[in-house]
């Protein structure tokens, strides 16, 4: 770390803000003709194709997060598909005429999916050990390389005989396509909200993903043979996360990995070769500036995320949805009525859950102590009078936030069993339209919000913190997609904003807190002229071309 790095990452993040009078750099037109490929293919090896499950786990709305009901199973080949599947796996095939498209579990900003993963297997005895790339198009592990025993030994006394390790990158470029420069703060958008994804379908199978927020992004690389991977220009993953994916209950895992492994690993032979994506590309040389200075080079040392005790809020307010089925089921909002109220006992139980609590997924991940707060702009909500409201997610910042926002402000308490403060009163639908880049899904909802994060002092803390903060609002818009469905509304992530409008808004007027994502919540309006294809009716017909499965001649 050095101060030039900090000085990368403020202007980044300065550069990459949308204006009223002006948006971020990016192409402003869609080159469909260099739109990159959604799907990574290692090229020259033969897939391990994984088995479906019979059925989902039986898991109820509140085993989603709390780890108490679920029972560990068995690392199982079926049941490392099914980890997979609910979190990075495909959940529908949409159309429209003339183009088909995958939805898959974790969402991404443009369904653009710049978020690749691995998995290291040193335990599972239905499939050779060795480190293996997830294939979510044809649900299969591509292997790229073999573990001699003696590696495989080590690893098991490391960590345990049943656990494996789970690792997630970014393809900067797929988000860079559509987004520009802004792409970096997306591709870590969507990283986060696969975090929570795997935390979550962990969770059900009794499994814990936990954060070996010790492991270096130079180490991640080594591992995951990127040191050995020639990548085709411009399309290079980016190591991001290394995880350890273990039984609930096992008590102590080591958040590093000795130098003696690393040794052993920096040795193996790596096969495959990453497909091509784009024919071309418009190289955004911000972008691969501000990676390099967020690298994770180890010195840092996180501390827990700040958690209570205490009950979810209103425990059993759902009744007949299974967890598997709200994963499944999730889907991004294109429209809301204007019309769907929601009740503030619904508004409380969403916003309860996306506080941490200890052993409860997906903030017992390990990512840190808590640094982002919900600015509230509550349109149709009974029981909430319409207006502004913060929700302080760790109350240690109100002070700081009080001090840093509109001296009129109220900061009156709204609700006495949640940090939920109410700041001013009226109307703010064309407000929130208007912060939203003029999207009309922010004003007609029911309600909609903006993540604020506590930005400077992260960021010259550690400049690799910079991507924690996306990391930890994508974490928090997954918990609240899944609210929306379990609440049978509908929720969509918002990535375009007007960040300094914001700001005005709250009467910010430095960097000590800034607006990172938006997202809002409501009744949808359905798109009749969609048609919906099931995840993976391409692996029933056999059909493994991407290319075919989009073509509409299909026989």
């Amino acid at each position: 770390m050095s101060e030039n790095d900090v000085e990368v990452v403020l202007r980044y993040h300065q550069e990459t803000k949308h204006h009223i009078e002006r948006y971020a750099r990016s192409l402003d037109y869609l080159d469909w003709d260099t739109q990159p490929n959604p799907f990574r293919f290692y090229e020259g090896i033969t897939p391990l194709k994984l088995p479906f499950s019979k059925e989902d786990p039986k898991a109820s709305y509140l085993d989603l997060y709390e780890r108490s009901g679920n029972q560990t199973r068995p690392l199982s080949l079926e049941n490392l598909s099914l980890f997979l599947e609910l979190s990075l796996g495909l959940s529908a095939w949409k159309s429209l005429p003339g183009a088909r498209w995958a939805l898959r579990m974790n969402p991404s900003s443009g369904n653009l999916h710049p978020t690749e993963s691995y998995v290291i297997l040193h335990s599972q005895k239905e499939c050779p050990p060795g480190i293996f790339h997830y294939n979510p198009f044809l649900h299969a592990l591509e292997p790229r390389a073999s573990f001699p025993e003696e590696l495989l030994y080590r690893f098991r006394t490391h960590f345990g005989s049943e656990s494996f390790l789970f690792a997630l990158t970014s393809i900067h470029w797929r988000e860079a396509w559509k987004y520009g420069e802004r792409a970096f703060r997306y591709s870590n958008h969507d990283l986060g909200h696969a975090i929570a994804s795997s935390s979550f379908a962990g969770n059900l199978l009794g499994w814990k993903v936990s954060y070996l927020s010790e492991v270096t992004d130079d180490e991640l690389g080594l591992i995951l043979g990127f040191d050995r991977v020639r990548w085709h220009d411009h399309e290079e993953e980016y190591v991001e996360i290394l995880c350890c994916v273990h039984p609930k209950d096992q008590a102590a895992i080591p958040l590093g990995i000795p130098q003696d492994l690393l040794s052993k690993i920096s040795v193996l032979s790596f096969q495959g070769t990453p497909n091509r994506l784009s024919s071309n590309h418009v190289p955004w040389e911000i972008i691969p500036e501000v990676a390099k200075s967020t690298i994770n080079s180890g010195s840092i040392n996180l501390s827990s995320m700040d958690a209570s005790d205490k009950p979810l809020f209103v425990p059993k307010e759902i009744k007949d949805l299974t967890a598997a089925q709200m994963i499944r089921q999730r889907r991004s909002a294109v429209a809301f009525d204007g019309q769907t109220s929601i009740a503030q006992s619904q508004f409380a139980a969403i916003l309860d859950k996306t506080l941490p609590r200890r052993h409860c997924a997906p903030f017992d991940f390990g990512l840190g102590p808590v640094r982002v707060h919900l600015l509230l702009f509550v349109h149709r909500v009974t029981g909430i009078a319409p207006g502004l409201y913060l929700f302080v997610r760790d109350e240690k910042d109100l002070e700081l936030l009080q001090s840093s926002c509109r001296p009129e402000f109220l900061w009156k308490k709204a609700d006495q069993g949640l940090p939920l403060y109410f700041l001013s009163e009226g109307g703010l639908m064309r407000e929130a339209t208007a912060a939203s880049c003029h999207q009309h899904i922010a004003g007609e909802s029911s309600f909609s919000l903006g993540m604020i994060a506590k930005f400077r002092s992260t960021v010259e803390e550690n400049p690799f913190l910079y991507r924690h903060l996306f990391w930890e609002s994508g974490m928090i818009g997954q918990v609240l997609y899944l609210e929306a469905e379990a609440h049978g509304i509908r929720g969509t992530g918002i990535g375009c904003f007007f960040d300094d409008l914001v700001h005005e808004i709250m009467g910010l007027e430095d960097h000590t807190f800034q607006s990172l994502y938006h997202f809002t919540i409501g009744g949808p309006v359905e798109d009749a002229r969609l048609q919906t294809w099931a995840p993976y009716f391409h692996l029933k017909e056999n059909i493994v071309d991407r290319a075919a499965v989009i073509n509409f001649d299909l026989p």
